[in-house]
C-alpha cells in the first residue's frame, strides 16, 4: 500500500515507518517542513509538506498525491508528556485530535484513501478505578467525568468519531502507555535525576505497550483491521506505576523513585497524579490478538524494561 503517516517523527511514528517499510508499504509522511523534511527522509519516507491544522494548505498538498491509507499519530508532546491540565502540549494535542482529525479525514478522501487509522488511548475509558474485571472495547469511551479531564476525554472521543464518520474504513487504536527505546527517554532521564517521585500511598494498575509492539499492531490493523472498530493495544499484564517505574530504575541502574505524599504531587503534577492515583484499569487485548493476527512480542514489562539498557 501507499500509506501517509501524520506524526512520523514522533515516539510511535519512527518505529511505525520502519515497520511499514519492512512490510513492503510505500510511506509518505506529513511534515511542516524545515528540519522535519530531513528527518522524514532519514526514516526512508517521502515528505509531504503541510500543517494539518491549516485545512487549505493540507488539501493543496493532496493535489497529485494518491494513497491507499492515512494513519494519524500526531501529538504535540515535543519534549515530554504533559503533567498539568494547562499544559500547552496537552491543549495542542486536544486540538490535533479534534480539528486535526477532521482535516486529515478530508485529506484522506482527497488522496483516494480507503482506510483511515487514528491514534487513541486506553485513558479514554476514564481516569477512575475500573475494578478487577478486564475492560474491553465495548466499555463506554470518551465520556465526560465532570472534572478537569473532560477536554482530554472529549478530544479522544472526537478523534474516534472522525474515523467512524469518515465515509471510508475507519479504525481506532486504543494504545496503552508507550515505553521502550525512544519512547521512555523522559522517564529514564527523570529517573536518573531523581525527579520522578511516586505517591507514598501506592498506585493503580495501568496497561502498557512496548513501542515496537505498538508499531507492529498498527501495521496489523492496517492490513487486517475491520472498518468501524476500535482495538485495545496493550501487553499481556497490567502493572502498577510503582512496579513499572521501579523496574525501569533497576534496568538502567539507578535508585528507585522517591515516595512523597500524594497531596504534594497533586499540586505540582495533577494530570500525571490523577493517572497514578485515580485510575486503575485492567485492559483486555483479546480482540486485537484474535482479529488482527497480532500478539505482543514483548508480553510484559518484565521483558520490556530490559530493552532500556544501553
Amino acid at each position: 500500500m501507499k500509506v501517509v503517516v501524520a506524526g512520523a517523527t514522533g515516539a510511535i511514528g519512527r518505529p511505525l515507518v520502519a515497520a511499514l517499510r519492512r512490510s513492503g508499504h510505500l510511506v509518505y509522511a506529513l511534515t511542516r517542513g524545515g528540519r522535519g523534511t530531513e528527518l522524514v527522509r532519514a526514516l526512508g519516507a517521502t515528505p509531504v509538506v503541510a500543517n494539518v491544522l491549516d485545512r487549505e494548505a493540507l488539501l493543496r498538498a493532496a493535489d497529485g498525491l494518491a494513497a491507499d491509507a492515512v494513519i494519524h499519530e500526531l501529538t504535540a508532546y515535543k519534549h515530554s508528556p504533559p503533567t498539568h491540565y494547562r499544559s500547552p502540549g496537552l491543549r495542542r494535542t486536544n486540538t490535533l485530535r479534534d480539528i486535526g482529525s477532521r482535516h486529515l479525514v478530508e485529506f484522506a478522501k482527497a488522496v483516494g484513501a480507503s482506510r483511515y487509522l487514528t491514534q487513541s488511548l486506553i485513558l479514554g475509558y476514564g481516569l477512575r478505578d475500573h475494578g478487577p474485571e478486564p475492560v474491553t472495547e465495548l466499555a463506554s469511551f470518551g465520556r465526560p467525568q465532570g472534572d478537569a479531564n473532560d477536554p482530554f476525554l472529549a478530544a479522544l472521543h472526537a478523534a474516534e468519531d472522525q474515523a467512524w464518520q469518515s465515509g471510508i474504513e475507519g479504525i481506532a487504536l486504543r494504545y496503552g502507555l508507550f515505553y521502550g527505546p525512544g519512547a521512555s527517554a523522559t522517564f529514564t532521564r527523570a529517573l536518573r535525576l531523581r525527579m520522578l517521585p511516586l505517591p507514598s500511598s501506592g498506585t493503580g494498575s495501568m496497561g502498557f505497550i512496548h513501542i515496537d509492539d505498538a508499531a507492529a499492531a498498527t501495521v496489523a490493523a492496517l492490513d487486517n483491521g475491520r472498518a468501524g472498530q476500535a482495538y485495545n493495544i496493550v501487553d499481556e499484564e497490567p502493572v502498577t506505576w510503582d512496579a513499572m517505574l521501579d523496574a525501569m530504575a533497576a534496568a538502567i541502574g539507578v535508585r528507585r523513585p522517591l515516595r512523597v505524599p500524594p497531596r504534594l504531587l497533586r499540586l505540582t503534577t495533577p494530570l500525571v497524579t490523577a493517572q497514578m492515583l485515580d485510575l486503575s484499569i485492567r485492559v483486555s487485548n483479546a480482540k486485537a490478538t484474535s482479529e488482527l493476527g497480532w500478539k505482543p512480542a514483548i508480553p510484559t514489562y518484565r521483558e520490556g524494561v530490559r530493552t532500556l539498557i544501553s
